[in-house]
């Protein structure tokens, strides 16, 4: 099994890394595959997460980062292997029992990277206050955690605006703002600062964080590895379906040749006089960074 907690920590009594005491897992995924029209996405996965980590997840396209955010979402289910939380193998029968199923809706939500997938309601308040009125919370309950969510978001202004009339940016704001006003234990975050102007870029950032140094479990899918060191203690990369490698940021971003194989950097070739070499560069949506 691959994990951070598990990586780093020899024994489940002892402290978790960095200090923090490591609890129990969460989410354990064993052999897990899965495939689109017989076309594979996952391939033999296995993973574990423990409660309380923030996870990475860097791949390219392809590498099967929003398949397996949906997993753990119990969107989808494995056609071989599979995927427990709290001991519990998610099913489709489980899912379809309310009292599980409303729970487990509770404590763990996604973020869709396209919002367009996530938004169906007339206006934006309807939009944050779907997920309270299906758990029945009170009326006033309501309305008071729905304008904090909007406020938090910086949406307010959008309260009264059909969704389907915004922007890419705002459409991922009032996305987030969906699930967040829930309070969910884990977070499933699919590109969360994509499509995102730079201000709003950092505001998400922020709430990562927060929520880093808080008891949730944040898992978040990104190719954007400037970000990582602040979004994440633990990275797992993924290549075709597999885990391809996992540890910390410190460990995992200075290896390009691990950055290269994962195609989540590239080698230009430079002439230097008589004689041409290639090294890996680093992209971001800021700035250009040449790693020699």
């Amino acid at each position: 099994m691959l994990g951070c907690s598990h990586f780093f920590v020899p024994a489940v009594s002892q402290s978790g890394w960095e200090g923090r005491p490591l609890l129990a897992i969460l989410f354990e995924l064993q052999n897990v595959s899965f495939a689109y029209d017989r076309i594979p996405a996952l391939r033999g996965l296995s993973l574990e997460v423990a409660g309380g980590e923030s996870i990475a997840l860097l791949g390219a396209n392809g590498s099967g980062k929003s398949t397996l955010l949906r997993l753990l979402d119990a969107l989808y289910f494995p056609s071989q292997g599979s995927v427990s939380f709290c001991g519990q193998n998610l099913t489709s029968e489980l899912l379809n029992q309310n009292g599980f199923a409303l729970s487990f809706r509770r404590k763990v939500a996604l973020v869709f990277q396209n919002p367009d997938v996530q938004l169906f309601n007339p206006t934006v308040f309807d939009e944050v206050a779907f997920g309270p009125l299906q758990l029945e919370w009170p009326k006033e309950q309501v309305l008071s955690k729905v304008a904090a969510t909007l406020e938090l978001m910086k949406i307010t202004h959008l309260r009264d605006r059909p969704p389907y009339r915004l922007s890419g940016g705002e459409k991922k704001r009032v996305a987030l703002a969906s699930v967040i006003v829930l309070d969910p234990d884990v977070l499933l975050l699919d590109e969360p600062t994509s499509t995102l102007d730079p201000r709003s870029q950092s505001q998400i950032i922020d709430l990562i964080q927060e929520w880093k140094s808080s008891s949730k479990t944040v898992i978040t899918a990104t190719h954007q590895l400037e970000i990582v060191e602040d979004i994440a203690e633990c990275i797992v990369v993924l290549e075709e379906g597999k885990v391809l490698a996992s540890g910390r940021p410190a460990e995992i971003l200075p290896n390009h040749e691990l950055l290269l194989r994962a195609n989540l950097v590239h080698a230009h070739r430079h002439s230097h006089g008589t004689y041409e070499h290639s090294h890996p560069h680093l992209h971001s949506h800021s700035k250009h960074e040449h790693k020699p």
